[in-house]
Order: structure tokens, then sequence, then C-alpha cells
């Protein structure tokens, strides 16, 4: 008989201990679930023994990649629909233990064992990372630029477009990508008060696009660092091509060995999660030694909501293992603090969370419009993971899960002169 999807159905209801609001097909050509909700398509016996071995999301991650796992239907509305369950159910959440203690649910997972096949754990995708052991050094910092950064300039014009920007846009009613992405750029640009014969430091600079807008359109002198080889080589090329290689320049370099300061400005845009909470003070006292009294830093951020305890802080298991090794996101009011200690007076802090949201469902269409291509440019798995963390990062910002802020912070002198305007913002 026909029973996979209905047996699968009652273990996950059980674990998760609410009605689980996918439908589900099961290999075997069974469904169970509501008739009218996107499907979650169980390919084969390998994809229950995933779960079984890494019940979460790291288990449902391997499956995905592997292409064990698939949605057929609305991909945002399937992963809204259970991102309170899997990904975000917070810190009360009832973990597999206590929940394996109810009579109940022991027999359903008897049943998910059998059903499963043969109880050896599969192999996980060649995709996913190997977490080295000492975090943040310089060698490490390296391998994980390298591992999400460096899957080819290809990939990446495909998926951000022709601004080539891997950062949060900015957007208004009608415009298109890159438009947003301008803007978002020559905002960062008016908060520095970048000025003609100006230095400009872009920390984590990607493939050179903030650098070319502010040497272009404010007349400054830009230096730009990236961990990435294949970055640079693409970022000098676009310098060379524009005709900025008196004004630009693209090092392969570590922000913690940049030695040329001090700078009128820096921007650090979309690189501080890379960092971690061991080092950010580091982070943070390096950039204010590299700025000249008075100079300006804006730095953006992907951050999350605090929690009750801190030290109860997880990085996410499918984000580590398959997109950003080695991550880590931290409540604004902890960069803010971080931030302060090192030096720096912070002026402005904005969230632009739901611009990230749009940001990502837009890259999310770059990628499925041009899947068999990306699929060939990197491989059917690193598309697949590509796909799914962009589209939940993308439900993860609407839901106010993660946010992004943008905190402009002062190397006020000693004479308290901070530089800035009495109202530098105008509200709507």
């Amino acid at each position: 008989m026909a029973d996979a999807a209905p047996r699968l159905r009652n273990f996950v209801e059980q674990l998760l201990g609410v009605p689980f609001p996918l439908r589900i097909r099961a290999w075997d050509g069974s469904q169970a679930g509501p008739p009218q909700a996107p499907a979650l398509i169980v390919r084969n016996r390998r994809a229950v023994r995933r779960l079984l071995w890494k019940p979460g999301e790291l288990g449902l991650a391997r499956a995905w990649v592997a292409g064990d796992l698939d949605v057929e239907g609305d991909l945002y509305v399937a992963l809204d629909a259970i991102s309170g369950l899997v990904w975000d159910r917070g810190e009360d959440a009832r973990g597999l233990a206590e929940t394996l203690r109810d009579p109940q649910a022991r027999a359903a997972a008897r049943g998910l064992v059998r059903l499963g096949g043969l109880p050896l754990p599969p192999a996980p995708p060649p995709e996913e990372v190997r977490r080295p052991r000492h975090l943040h050094t310089r060698h490490s910092d390296r391998r994980a630029v390298s591992h999400h950064y460096d899957v080819g300039n290809d990939f990446y014009e495909l998926v951000l477009g022709p601004s080539m920007v891997y950062s949060c846009a900015y957007w208004e009613d009608g415009g298109t990508l890159e438009d947003a992405q301008r803007d978002k750029l020559e905002l960062v640009c008016r908060k520095l008060a970048l000025r003609p014969g100006q230095r400009l430091l872009d920390v984590g600079c990607g493939w050179g696009s903030m650098a070319l807008h502010a040497a272009r359109e404010h007349g400054v002198s830009v230096v730009g660092v990236t961990l990435s080889q294949e970055q640079a080589a693409y970022a000098r090329k676009r310098v060379a091509d524009a005709g900025l290689t008196d004004r630009v320049e693209i090092r392969v370099q570590d922000y913690r060995d940049v030695a040329d300061g001090p700078y009128d400005a820096i921007s650090s845009i979309g690189m501080a999660e890379h960092v971690g909470a061991e080092r950010y003070l580091e982070y943070a006292e390096t950039l204010h030694r590299l700025l000249k009294p008075g100079g300006r830093l804006l730095n953006h951020q992907i951050g999350r909501p605090p929690r009750r305890d801190e030290s109860g802080y997880a990085v996410d298991e499918f984000i580590d293992a398959y997109v950003f090794p080695d991550g880590e996101l931290a409540p604004v009011g902890s960069t803010v603090t971080q931030l302060e200690r090192a030096g720096f007076e912070v002026r402005d802090v904005e969230s632009l969370r739901e611009h990230y949201a749009l940001t990502l469902r837009r890259w999310v269409a770059n990628l499925e419009a041009g899947w068999e291509r990306a699929a060939g440019l990197v491989g059917p798995g690193r598309a697949r993971v590509w796909r799914l963390y962009m589209a939940a990062s993308a439900v993860a910002f609407e839901r106010h899960g993660i946010g992004v802020n943008q905190v402009l912070a002062v190397k006020t002198p000693d004479s308290g002169a901070s530089g800035m305007p009495l109202r530098s913002r105008t509200w709507n």
C-alpha cells in the first residue's frame, strides 16, 4: 500500500507538536495534507534517512541540496508556512529529545526508521563545508570568503545583474534592481559626505561597485580591499575599463593589514558579518585607527534580534555549512556598543530590513530565469543552495527574523566638533 506520505506527515506533526502546513508527496505516489498548499516532494527514502540522522535544519538542507527534497508550488509560500516551525521557533521550542519521550512520537519515529530503509547515514552533499577548528584567523577567513565568493564571476553576474552589488539595495516604487543598487551606493556616499580629493577605504569591496561609484560620482580616491582573488580580478578590469586606475586601487588584502591610513572615510558594506563576535572589537578598533579625526565610517551589516540569553546563540546550521562558513550575526545594539568601545561616536542608525527582502526576491527571480545556465556554471547542488538561501532569507527579512542596518559613526576629535549637520535626515 502506498502510505509513505501519511506516515511522514504523522511523524513530522509528532515532532513539531502542531499540524504541518504543507502537502507531502512521497516517492511511492502517496500524498497527505492540505490539497491547495504547496507540496513538499520527498523523492526517495534517502531523504528520510537524512532527516533521521540530522533532525532539523541541517538534515532538511542536506536533502534539499542533494535533490532528495523539493517544493512544488510557490517556494516563498512554502517557506513562510514552515519558517515558524523549523527556522525560527525561538528559544522555547521543544527539542527532539523531549518530543521522543512521548510514546506516540516514539512509535512514529520507529515507523519512520522502517520507512527509511537501511539506517546508514548518507554522505553529506559535496557542497557542504567542513568547519575549521580556529575561527576568524586570516587563513580561515580567506578560506570562508573563497568558498562563498570564488564560485565564478559569471554566476554572480547572472544573479546580481549589471550592478554587481551583493548587498541590500535601496528601493523606490517602480525602480529596477540596478536603480535601487545605484541609489544605495549614493546613499552611502551622501552619509559619508564624500568630496573631491578625499581618500575612501572600502572594506570588503566586492566587485568594485562602491569604489567605482565613489570615484566617478564624487571625485574621491579609493582603496578597495577583498580576500577574494576572483572579485579583485573582476574589479580591476572594471576600473581599467572605466579609465579610473589613477583613482581606484583594488587589493587582495585583509583589512587588518591595511597600513596606509589615515583615510577621510571608510565604507564597510556587507562585510562585517564575516568578522565574528570575538574579533568585532578588533575590527572596530582597526577601522577607527585608519580614519582621520573627524572621519566617518558607514557600517552596513545584517543583524538579528537579541536573545534573552546571548550565550545560547548558535550560528545557523544551513548558512554555516553551505553559504557563509563562520559567518555570525549580532544584534544592532551589540554592533553600536562595540563601535563606541572602539572610540567612535555613533550618529545614525537606519534599518533597511524591507529593502533587503525586495532585493533578495529580485536575485531569486534572476536565478530562476537563468536556472539551466546557473546549474551549468556552478553545478545543480550549488544552484539549489543559492535558491534556498536567498528565498529563505527574503522570508526571514519579511518576518523580522533578521534585519540589516546602516550605522554611521564618526571619529570625533577631542574638540568635539563632529562635522555633522544639525539635521542629517528628512523624514516623510
